[in-house]
């Protein structure tokens, strides 16, 4: 009968990776066969093993450093401008080239441009030599044995010609670290195979192969291993013969079937078991056959933050380089986070700069959602002790993007349309090095991060229930003496999604009080929640008969997700997020959706970019494609 096997300790991660190096430095792990000898063509990028000197020197004769004559310079004394010298040729001077040997008998290069050739072969100076002048002597560059790099130093290209040049054409360099990466679980499919429930496709070894080549080691992915103690077993005993470092993706927690850490007991030492951070607290470290071994959490983002915290340092460390240190940057955060003491916990957050300061907005914080991690320009770390920060607080962030890129960023908070992730793809496509940066937080905070100077833009569709107006009204009470303008992005249909088919037989607000349906809800603040209230005052129906009333999604397609999954009979979105999911969509009415827009930010690069964008015909095809009406897209409506 399979156990748990329960982590009761969990300590901060510094201290975990530090029992895990000590433990390696004091086996010598980092000094047992890890150099080996390359072709210096094939050098860049690798570390040299030890200090390499020079074989020759370079040059290794006296080298004319300009073309012209080679002469004795005490045959040109003399000379001036009022008093010319001829040489004789052969005798007092030789024509030569740059990088020609230089005569045995000569001590100088009058370069061309000073000399003049008469027609009876001689030369004509106006002016004396100096002795070694325009010559390149032996060993100006390189001499022989001469420090050419110091140990530890990470071969550049202008190094593969300076080792070239001293003579070096083999090099000792540290040796890759190699990482065998074993991902685990019965449940786990490949890319493109065939998914049925509870089968999930195996992706974090690829994305953990390529992190190990950014940071300089030579991964190799093992076959998927079911959730066999024994299987497992094997291939760990296989893999620490022949791998510098082992990482075993899943069976890290408490589960019946999670074997890593029995299993680094078992076959060595189990260093760690726990570690306080959210995500990614059921981490093992330890080391089995003198090779560390490390145990990682099978959620995306536990595994690509655990992985980056322990297997990292480990490769710089096999390398013998400094750990490289992300820039950080203060941001003013849009946001309240709470976190739980006891774990450091890493938010995911985009930044952008709006005016003279940078914004951060948290993003979706689920140790399963990688797009998280593809989306987020930084992480902010929020500390053990700490119960979370404010919204309006100063914090620090780690950048994940250049910071370059950021700056160049438009910054658009509010309601969420497909129609912002086709805008982002063409700033993508016209102008190179900027996007489009959303944060979906509804339109009512998309208006908020425009008062408090912390978006560009604001994405917003606020239906006004008194005169059947959109937006307008919104802006004139939540930004009251700031002048500001809507540009008419699309008119979109709203609706009820439902299942193909519509098997409930869902036809209006009515049906959502049936005991048989559930619902799905947008959030607090988004348009689409104030236009569903607004239908149900009308109908005179309370909230609390909607089983589902309470359940919140932050954008149009994870309601429709959770409509196509089952997990909801029914949802409000729009009808371009019914196509793109094939699921049934009965309207109830039809909508502007606008960016607003601050109109002092009118005339700046970002918002030109914005504008040229709307007003592209090939922007404006691809939207209608998409079923929107761009009748009025680009038109303007000032507020004031």
């Amino acid at each position: 009968m399979a156990t748990r096997n329960v982590y009761l300790k969990q300590i901060p991660w510094e201290e975990a990776l530090h029992k895990l190096q000590q433990k390696l430095h004091e086996d010598n792990y980092y000094e047992k066969n890890v150099t080996e000898k390359v072709p210096v063509p094939a050098a860049a990028g690798r570390v040299t093993a030890d200090a390499v000197y020079g074989k020759i020197s370079s040059p290794h004769y006296r080298a004319a450093a300009m073309d012209g004559i080679a002469v004795s310079s005490s045959d040109t004394f003399g000379a001036s401008e009022t008093s010319p010298i001829s040489l004789e040729a052969n005798t007092q001077f030789v024509e030569i080239d740059t990088g020609d040997p230089l005569p045995n008998d000569k001590d100088a290069v009058i370069k061309i441009e000073d000399v003049h050739l008469t027609e009876d072969g001689k030369a004509e100076i106006t002016a004396a030599a100096v002795p070694w002048q325009n010559v390149r002597p032996i060993g100006e560059d390189i001499v022989a044995t001469e420090m050419l790099l110091p140990a530890y130093h990470k071969i550049r290209p202008y190094d593969v010609g300076v080792l070239l040049a001293g003579g070096i054409t083999e090099v000792e360099v540290r040796k890759l670290p190699s990482v065998a990466i074993l991902p685990t679980g019965t449940e786990l499919v490949e890319p493109g195979d065939e998914l049925v429930p509870g089968s999930i496709i195996e992706y974090n070894s690829r994305v953990m192969a390529a992190m190990v080549s950014e940071w300089g080691g030579v991964s190799k992915r093992l076959p998927k291993t079911r959730d066999d103690y024994n299987e497992l077993k094997l291939k760990i005993e296989e893999a620490v013969k022949w791998c510098d470092i082992l990482v075993i993706n899943a069976g890290s927690s408490a589960g019946r079937e999670d074997y890593t850490a029995s299993l680094i007991r078992e076959l060595g030492e189990l260093l760690v078991h726990g570690v306080a951070i959210k995500p990614g607290k059921p981490v093992a470290l330890g080391v089995i056959n003198g090779k560390p071994v490390i145990g990682i959490p099978g959620f995306p983002v536990s595994a690509a933050i655990t992985f980056e915290l322990f297997v990292k340092p480990l490769i710089y460390s096999f390398l013998n380089q400094p750990l490289p240190r992300r820039e950080k940057v203060m941001c003013t955060l849009s946001r309240r986070i709470y976190s739980s003491l006891g774990s450091e916990e890493f938010v995911r957050v985009t930044v952008g700069e709006v005016g003279e300061k940078f914004v951060a907005a948290p993003l979706g914080r689920g140790a399963g959602v990688i797009m998280s991690l593809a989306r987020a320009h930084g992480i902010l770390r929020v500390p053990r002790l700490s119960e979370g920060f404010e919204a309006g607080e100063e914090v620090r962030v780690e950048l994940l993007r250049p910071l370059e890129e950021i700056k160049n960023a438009l910054h658009i908070v509010g309601s969420h349309d497909l129609s912002l992730d086709v805008l982002n793809d063409w700033m993508h496509r016209l102008f190179t090095g900027y996007e489009v940066s959303s944060a979906h937080v509804g339109s009512l905070g998309g208006l908020m991060a425009l008062k408090r100077g912390e978006a560009h833009a604001a994405g917003v569709h606020l239906l006004d229930p008194e005169t059947g107006e959109y937006n307008v009204s919104y802006v004139k009470k939540y930004l009251p003496g700031k002048r500001v303008k809507l540009v008419n992005l699309v008119y979109r249909e709203q609706g009820f999604l439902v299942q193909k088919g519509n098997p409930l037989s869902i036809q209006s607000i009515d049906d959502l009080t049936r005991p048989e349906v559930t619902y799905i809800n947008r959030q607090k603040g988004a348009g689409t929640r104030i236009l569903l209230d607004y239908l149900l005052k009308k109908k005179g129906i309370s909230p609390r008969e909607i089983t589902g009333y309470n359940r919140e999604e932050f954008t149009h397609l994870n309601v429709g997700i959770a409509v196509k999954s089952g997990s909801a009979s029914c949802g409000m979105g729009i009808k371009t997020a019914a196509d793109a999911l094939d699921l049934d969509f009965i309207p109830v009415a039809k909508e502007r959706y606008d960016i607003c827009i601050p109109e002092e930010l009118f005339g700046t690069e970002k918002i030109e970019r914005l504008l040229r964008i709307i007003n592209n015909p090939g922007f404006k095809s691809e939207l209608e494609k998409m079923g929107y009406d761009t009748s009025c897209l680009g038109e303007v409506i000032e507020c004031d």
